[in-house]
């Protein structure tokens, strides 16, 4: 079973969890080509993440849940892969849109979950979260949260000619956006937890920069993700 809900005893609860941090530490620290160093590169992924995906021709619905969308979370490089245990991690940014349709400043994430069952070889992903109401902000900002679980997400609908034949599905709280590389057969990932980063919220702004003071109070700015802030729709 992969969802933490499913673990009976606190034992085994406080077992899977910290398999959970494990995993997104173990992924996000072997650090692959490309991986973002520091939080300005973060952010230019992120930026090019949006822009690449806006146009890709097998998402053409994207746009249209980005404008829907009240928070949006980019994670560029997404990893995942295992042997009969599975992980997942990646860090990305956190961004929320205002009463007047502008987007906040950037916050930092780690994304990381652990899956079992029978499932061997690696992916590498580029994926948009488009979260579509306050409550799942708010369960984020809060860290109380179990993506699949207290919050259900969605695969964004894929493919081309979807816009034509689909229609647009707001009801779940999250849909996920993907484009993938690589091969990753068996296993579902359930319980995937999303926890802030600290030191980078505040190397890229000040001391004390933490989430609620940067997406909801709008305490700090920085020019930097103008470009960022930009690629999305208001």
């Amino acid at each position: 079973m992969s969802s933490l809900s499913a673990l009976q005893n606190p034992l085994q609860r406080t077992w899977f969890a910290a398999l959970v941090v494990a995993s997104a530490l173990i992924l996000t620290t072997l650090n692959p080509a490309g991986a973002a160093t520091k939080p300005e590169e973060l952010v230019e992924k992120a930026a090019l993440t949006v822009e690449k995906l806006k146009i890709d021709p097998n998402m053409p619905e994207l746009q249209r849940y980005l404008e829907h969308a009240q928070a949006v979370l980019i994670i560029p490089q997404l990893i995942k892969g295992g042997l009969i245990i599975g992980g997942e991690g990646g860090s990305g940014v956190l961004l929320v849109k205002g009463s007047d349709g502008s987007w906040s400043s950037p916050a930092f994430y780690t994304l990381g979950g652990a899956s079992f069952g029978l499932q061997i070889g690696g992916e590498m992903s580029e994926v948009v979260f488009t979260i579509m109401n306050d409550g799942a902000i708010k369960a984020i900002l809060d860290n109380q949260f179990k993506m699949g679980a207290d919050l259900s997400v969605a695969v964004g609908p894929i493919g081309k000619g979807v816009g034509a034949s689909t229609t647009t599905n707001f009801s779940d709280d999250i849909y996920a956006f993907s484009k993938s590389v690589g091969l990753f057969g068996g296993g579902t990932l359930e319980g995937t937890a999303i926890v802030k980063r600290t030191s980078w919220n505040e190397l890229y702004y000040a001391a004390g920069a933490d989430p609620e003071k940067i997406l909801v109070e709008r305490m700090y700015f920085n020019p930097h993700a103008d470009r960022l802030r930009a690629s999305l729709p208001n």
